[in-house]
């Protein structure tokens, strides 16, 4: 004798076990609990001490950064001078004879001069000027040829997109007296490498 099939299955026991299997522990939190809690306040409640830690912070990465300038250490220096292209420019003017590191120098003997230039006459001031004139021309002149031979070593070593922005950067340095260029020069005039000063021991 053959029995029609049931309609609805005979036991739901299983189905039961699987829904009490996948229960949680705990009821799930309410969509605003969960975004209340989440949520941090743009504007700390102690704006006194929040700055202070702030202005704590950015003197500990000036003082990093200083200290990175004149160690050469690359991993910590601005991102004005980080990079091998950077590096590379700096080296590069480092390396050679700049007449612009004494423009500023000799610019401060001639406003000297100008002051005192009632003692020497017309003459002398007329003099120093030409100098003066005739040295601004020769700073001139060599820039260019840095600006010249700093492009084509760029290009030759980085390819032609090197150049942007730092052949400005190495006639800017060429500029400054090299003991006070920032970061320090890491090769002496010639290409010679400057070895670094051994750490000082406490006494």
């Amino acid at each position: 004798m053959v029995t029609a099939p049931s309609k609805y299955p005979a036991s739901t026991t299983s189905s039961s076990d699987a829904n009490s299997e996948g229960k949680k522990d705990r009821p799930t939190p309410k969509r605003k609990d969960a975004e209340a809690a989440n949520r941090h306040p743009l504007v700390p409640d102690d704006r006194r001490q929040a700055g202070r830690d702030a202005r704590v912070k950015q003197r500990e990465q000036r003082d990093l950064q200083y200290q990175a300038m004149l160690t050469g250490d690359e991993r910590n220096m601005p991102r004005r001078d980080a990079g091998p292209v950077k590096r590379f420019v700096r080296d590069y003017v480092d390396a050679r004879l700049n007449l612009g590191t004494l423009l500023l120098p000799l610019a401060v003997v001639f406003l000297l001069f100008a002051f005192v230039s009632a003692y020497f006459g017309q003459v002398g001031f007329l003099v120093v000027t030409g100098v003066l004139y005739a040295y601004v021309f020769a700073v001139v002149v060599d820039s260019v040829f840095l600006w010249r031979g700093l492009r084509k070593a760029l290009i030759a070593k980085f390819g032609p997109s090197s150049t942007r922005g730092n052949l400005g950067y190495g006639v800017l340095r060429a500029s400054q007296i090299p003991r006070f260029r920032l970061p320090r020069p890491q090769v002496r005039r010639g290409g010679a490498p400057i070895p670094p000063k051994a750490p000082k021991t406490p006494k």
